[in-house]
């Protein structure tokens, strides 16, 4: 387990660089497994390093797909898979551990494809607005997923939103709530970005 700041959702990469001795061998164990895969979950309480925190209870599987090894640091690149529920945490030596059980996938049909296609229209458009007062990750054109069950998580993912807003789409159990919480927290982000762009407007025209 990796207990992180930022949350993974599903078909979203992860890039890391790790260097704290339990997580290099933490890695070091997962490369000698064929399936090269470890969870990621969002710290609630804490920090990234140095152990003691505190973690919620639903994370995602994270698929290493690229790694490269170089005096005691690992640069690695995952890509996020299916999601999971602690059942119980194990001893955090020599690394963090739990006991797991994997979420059911979000049933996306043909009718929630209109929907998702607004939410993402809403989506790109906030990125397109917040790019203009901040650095984001992801550019309002950025190429995403034809497939909609791994759309529809990418969509959440580029999302210019915080790691709790995150956190509760991922514990989504239907593809509506997801939906959902994605246009309320989006809209709402979208509100303070014009905010802001307004307020910079005033202070230009200030004498």
């Amino acid at each position: 387990m990796f207990p992180l700041g930022s949350v993974l959702f599903p078909g979203m990469p992860l890039p890391l660089r790790v260097f704290e001795p339990r997580y290099v061998a933490m890695l070091s164990a997962v490369l000698g497994d064929p399936e090269r895969e470890f969870g990621v979950v969002l710290i609630e309480r804490g920090s990234e390093v140095g152990g003691g925190d505190v973690r919620f209870g639903v994370g995602t599987v994270a698929r290493i797909a690229r790694v490269e090894i170089s005096e005691g640091t690992l640069e690695l690149l995952a890509t996020g898979a299916a999601r999971f529920e602690v059942v119980r945490w194990l001893e955090d030596e020599p690394f963090p551990r739990a006991e797991v059980r994997e979420l059911e996938p979000l049933a996306v049909d043909a009718a929630t494809v209109p929907a998702l296609a607004s939410a993402e229209g809403l989506v790109r458009a906030t990125l397109t607005r917040a790019s203009e007062f901040v650095e984001l990750p992801w550019a309002p054109d950025v190429e995403l997923s034809p497939d909609p069950s791994h759309r529809i998580w990418q969509v959440a993912g580029i999302a210019p939103l915080g790691s709790l807003d995150q956190f509760a789409m991922l514990r989504s159990t239907t593809a509506a709530e997801l939906l959902a919480t994605l246009v309320e927290e989006t809209q709402a982000a979208d509100a303070r970005f014009t905010a802001s762009w307004a307020d910079d407007e005033q202070d230009d025209d200030a004498p």
